[in-house]
């Protein structure tokens, strides 16, 4: 098994495979919308909603407890692949299952009869992408980067074609779902190539191993479905107080971001492998500068990210889904907020831990103040008080594990996070908006002219500002000295070839 002793530059290698593929994923609710009507749209929303609800919630933990046994015992590698595996295909049969028999109650508290015709196609949808989880983590947790890379990069378009095509070829919201369908069980046709080339003949079900992962999984499950339950809640909620079509305003203004999954879901699993090997070797002091080096490259990533986002919301928002959803802005320039969260990759130190109840307490916490309060925030804030609880809840789970990591990690609060550069960073990202606010108010043209200059005017900025704030390591610096330099030599090399 390929060994690399450098935390975030696998995660790079990670990520790059996601942005690769993150143009052509977040063009399809883009493309979608222009297809559809904003009802049929917003059943679209409602059947992910359901559906990503289920398959978070039906993988048990079996997939992700890959991250913990694979790097803790090697040799048993092929049995916990497997093993998850078979288990996340009958989770999948009983999501089916249960699908099929409350269709009706669905659509009704989806106040959307529509929506009952889907569920048998939602019922395979889920159960093919829960068997098809184990792929990529399973070649992460083997620590091939580069070949999960590439499969993220393959999954990802193949996953837009057979959606958006079959829905501007045949203007069926069925066909474009049955063709998502289509893809997810080839996904997991390709798995069993792939680990009889990983692990040879070493493929079976192994039951004492399977108790350990159940052992593990169990109260990570139980984390996992209130999680989801409290991450979901505010959709839900508006799904059952208003019709599709204002579900659609609001979903579009809770836009998730591929990106940030992209970048925060490899930094985090690289993370996770890392420390269960240092904490294997006994390595304990390697922790926190692993933490640290994490948790500052991701805010040098998202912090911006949050900046760029809320000051071209008027835009960007009218452009990707025309002037009929303007109404979502002011909901996605808050919900946007929610992003800083993803810098602190908090969940997945308790993982390494074995933390799983006291994950699954802080998301109770969580679930509760979300509930109790939802009710009135909405009452009070209409649409937008739904985000305002959201971010609330994210909050008060982030301030419960990090009291709880300062024991983990045997450090003080002071100590727990590179608190300097955070602040930097912070303030960095909101000096950089200013020339995009100026160009958003000042430049009368289209969306399709303000956005890039808008977007240039602050990623130069806050390039700019980084680079003289002394933000960046003195390695860091070296790269970016070494890779302008290559660059220079490159360039006059490519003109005399050409004979410039």
């Amino acid at each position: 098994m390929p060994s690399n002793d450098s935390t975030f530059r696998p995660a790079f290698t990670l990520m790059s495979g996601r942005v690769l593929a993150f143009a052509v994923t977040f063009l399809t609710p883009v493309l979608l919308v222009r297809v559809f009507s904003q009802a049929e749209f917003g059943t679209y929303k409602q059947f992910t909603l359901v559906a990503y609800t289920l398959y978070l919630i039906g993988q048990l933990g079996l997939a992700e407890c890959l991250f913990y046994f694979v790097p803790a015992n090697p040799q048993g590698s092929s049995k916990y692949a497997l093993n998850s595996l078979l288990m996340l295909g009958l989770s999948g049969m009983v999501c089916l299952a249960g699908l099929m028999l409350t269709s009706s109650f669905i659509a009704d508290r989806m106040r959307n009869p529509a929506l009952a015709h889907y569920t048998p196609i939602m019922g395979f949808f889920v159960l093919f992408m829960l068997m098809g989880t184990v792929l990529e983590i399973t070649m992460i947790a083997r620590k091939r980067y580069r070949l999960a890379a590439v499969t993220y990069v393959v999954s990802d378009v193949l996953r837009m074609v057979c959606l958006v095509v079959p829905a501007f070829v045949t203007r069926s919201l069925e066909w474009a779902l049955i063709g998502s369908v289509i893809f997810l069980f080839l996904r997991v046709c390709a798995i069993f190539p792939y680990f009889r080339h990983e692990f040879g003949g070493a493929l079976r079900l192994d039951k004492a191993l399977l108790k350990a992962q159940w052992a593990y999984a169990l109260p990570f499950s139980l984390s996992v479905v209130v999680q989801v339950i409290q991450s979901n809640y505010h959709q839900y909620a508006v799904a059952f107080s208003f019709d599709a079509a204002t579900f659609a305003i609001y979903s579009v203004g809770c836009l998730q971001v591929p990106l940030v999954d992209f970048m925060a879901t490899p930094a985090s699993n690289v993370m996770m492998v890392r420390m269960a090997e240092d904490i294997r070797d006994g390595h304990a002091r390697r922790l926190l500068p692993i933490w640290h080096d994490t948790t500052r490259k991701l805010a040098l990533l998202f912090f911006p990210f949050v900046g760029l986002l809320v000051a071209n919301a008027y835009h960007l928002i009218t452009f990707l889904f025309t002037a009929n959803y303007a109404a979502s802005v002011p909901i996605f320039m808050v919900w946007s907020l929610s992003i800083l969260a993803s810098a602190f990759q908090t969940d997945g130190v308790l993982r390494v831990f074995a933390e799983m109840r006291f994950l699954f307490a802080t998301n109770v916490v969580r679930l509760a103040a979300v509930v109790l309060l939802m009710g009135f925030f909405l009452s009070h804030f209409h649409l937008m008080g739904a985000v305002l609880i959201t971010i609330l809840g994210i909050v008060i789970a982030k301030v419960m594990v990090l009291v709880r990591m300062r024991k983990l990690l045997n450090t003080s609060f002071s100590e727990l996070l590179p608190w300097k550069n955070l602040g930097g960073i912070l303030l960095v990202a909101m000096l950089a908006a200013l020339p995009a606010l100026i160009v958003n108010a000042k430049l009368a043209a289209s969306a399709l002219v303000v956005l890039p200059v808008a977007g240039l005017a602050y990623v130069i900025t806050y390039g700019t500002l980084v680079l003289v704030s002394g933000l960046l390591s003195e390695g860091e610096r070296a790269k970016i000295n070494r890779s302008l330099y290559v660059w220079n030599r490159r360039s006059p090399e490519a003109g005399r070839e050409a004979g410039l």
